[in-house]
């Protein structure tokens, strides 16, 4: 009797979302929004299944991925996510004049603050927060793929990745983990997670570190409060992240 299925709100991993179109079928849909609703972008399993860990095409606005200084980027490459065009919509944040005019460009696009890039056929692929973007040494980090490897070993239950303060680096990947059984918390455990990581992916953006938590911070919708974890980590360091 199951006819169909919706998801947003938090990034799903491949390997995930493979095995739940395998399970239940291409029932599956995805969308991706924000209450601002400046934009939206749907996609179907059959779409999903060409263009895996994509979050679809606009329902209405028009797509553009942008550089630091707002130029619009190639096919491909990594920039801010923003939509325009005569279909999208406007928005504002309520007292807060500041961070309304950061969501927007002198072209009049808007952004909710995302990462992503455009495949050759339109479809939209986020890579993560703008703001939970890592640079260690130089180096741009997106914490969502370690996230993505280490939530798919059979221990993990939930992770958060983000930056932590490093005096030579400015910044090392840090990674917060909640075992399906707590107990199982050990310096041995963590460095299995770290070396299943690194077979995965480049050592640059494994976390260097994982501590342990019995439970993450998650809203009821999925969104990981992960702002609450780093700032624990950060104290009284000058974060370069707002």
């Amino acid at each position: 009797s199951h006819q169909v299925a919706i998801h947003a709100a938090a990034p799903c991993p491949v390997a995930v979302k493979e095995e739940m179109i395998d399970w239940w079928g291409p029932i599956i849909h995805e969308y991706y929004a924000g209450t601002e609703y400046n934009g939206i972008t749907m996609i179907n399993s059959a779409e999903w299944l060409e263009h895996k860990g994509s979050v679809g095409r606009p329902l209405f606005g028009t797509l553009h991925i942008l550089d630091d200084d707002g130029e619009e980027l190639p096919i491909g490459e990594v920039g801010g996510v923003y939509f325009g065009g005569e279909t999208a919509t406007t928005f504002e944040y309520h007292n807060d004049e500041e961070k309304t005019k950061s969501a927007m460009t002198e072209q009049g696009y808007s952004s909710l603050g995302d990462v992503g890039y455009l495949d050759e056929d339109g479809f939209l692929y986020l890579t993560d927060r703008k703001a939970f973007m890592i640079i260690s040494g130089g180096v741009n980090i997106y914490p969502q793929e370690a996230e993505n490897i280490l939530t798919m070993h059979e221990k993990v239950l939930d992770v958060a990745v983000f930056g932590v303060p490093n005096d030579d680096l400015g910044e090392e990947v840090k990674a917060v983990v909640q075992l399906i059984n707590p107990d199982q918390a050990s310096p041995e455990v963590e460095r299995e997670l770290l070396s299943y990581c690194q077979e995965q992916l480049a050592k640059v953006k494994c976390p260097r570190s994982i501590d342990f938590r019995d439970e993450l911070p998650r809203h009821p919708t999925g969104k990981l409060y992960k702002r609450l974890l780093r700032d624990e980590y950060w104290g009284d360091s000058e974060s370069r992240i707002v």
